[in-house]
């Protein structure tokens, strides 16, 4: 997967390894990320940063836990993000990957699926594509859908 800045993160996690094989949606090789277990964790565990909405979280007295609970509780935050056009879309992009972090980690079969272009979508078991990250762009935006109610969704299908 041809993203500049794993490459330094690779690092940090001491994984050395040069890349240059197959992206994760599997164009160049044979094996995507999603065959390889390896590769898959390390994507989701980068994925699953979300610092900045975790840091604000924090702030407001909410440890993110990767529940469906703190969904619900990120959904009774006040959206003061949404003062700040800025911070607003960055909010809006870490609260949908970690929607898909929450999806993944709790809905059996769920997996990261990244698009070319290193676009991440969280595939259900039945092949389902929720786009995450335009969730929770809408979620930052407007209110709606409800984080908890995107992930109600994931786990009924």
């Amino acid at each position: 997967m041809n993203i500049p800045f794993l490459d330094n993160w690779r690092r940090r996690h001491g994984d050395d390894r040069p890349r240059g094989g197959p992206t994760a949606h599997g164009a160049g090789g044979s094996r995507g990320a999603e065959d390889d277990p390896e590769r898959a964790a390390a994507i989701a565990e980068l994925l699953s940063e979300c610092e900045l909405l975790r840091v604000r979280a924090e702030r407001l007295g909410l440890t993110l836990d990767d529940t469906p609970a703190s969904l619900a509780a990120l959904d009774q935050l006040p959206p003061r993000w949404r003062d700040d056009p800025e911070e607003l879309p960055w909010v809006g992009n870490d609260a949908g990957l970690y929607l898909g972090t929450v999806i993944v980690r709790t809905v059996p079969g769920a997996r990261w699926h990244i698009w070319p272009g290193g676009h991440p979508v969280v595939r259900l078991a039945s092949g389902r594509e929720i786009g995450v990250v335009e969730a929770g762009l809408d979620w930052a935006s407007h209110g709606a859908p409800q984080l908890s109610q995107v992930y109600a969704e994931a786990a009924e299908a």
